[in-house]
C-alpha cells in the first residue's frame, strides 16, 4: 500500500489531501482528484479508486474481477481497484499513470505550463 501511495504522490505536482477524513488519501493535481486510496486496514478491503476513460473503464472491469465501478463516485469515469485480489503492481501502476494523465490533460494550458515551469522542465 505504501508503494502505491508513494507512486501517486511522485507524479508531477501531485499533492495529498484528506477531504473525506483520515481514512481516505486523495491524490490531486491543481485541486483535481485522480486517485482516492483507502487507508483503513480494519474496514473493507484496501482499494484505490482511479479516474479512467469510460471505454477503458468498462474494458478493465470485464478483464479483472478486482476492478469495479467507482465506489461512491461517477461510475462512468471512475474505477475502484481492490488491492488484495488478482492484480499486481505491474497492472495497477499503468492505471495510476492513466488516471494522472487524464487529469493532467484536462488542466488548462496555463496550469500545465505553470507545473512544468515550477518543476524546471
Amino acid at each position: 500500500m505504501n508503494s502505491i501511495v508513494s507512486y501517486c504522490l511522485s507524479k508531477k505536482a501531485a499533492k495529498e489531501d484528506y477531504p473525506f477524513g483520515a481514512d481516505t488519501l486523495v491524490a490531486k493535481i491543481e485541486g483535481k482528484m485522480f486517485a482516492l486510496i483507502s487507508l483503513n486496514k480494519d474496514k473493507e478491503p484496501l482499494s484505490i479508486s482511479l479516474k479512467c476513460d469510460p471505454l477503458i473503464a468498462v474494458n478493465l472491469r470485464e478483464q479483472h474481477q478486482a476492478v469495479v465501478p467507482g465506489y461512491h463516485l461517477n461510475k462512468k469515469h471512475w474505477n475502484t481497484v481492490y488491492l488484495d485480489q488478482d492484480l499486481g503492481a505491474e497492472d495497477i501502476l499503468p492505471m495510476i499513470d492513466h488516471a494522472y494523465d487524464l487529469v493532467f490533460k484536462s488542466l488548462t494550458k496555463k496550469q500545465r505550463e505553470a507545473i512544468q515551469y515550477r518543476l524546471g522542465k
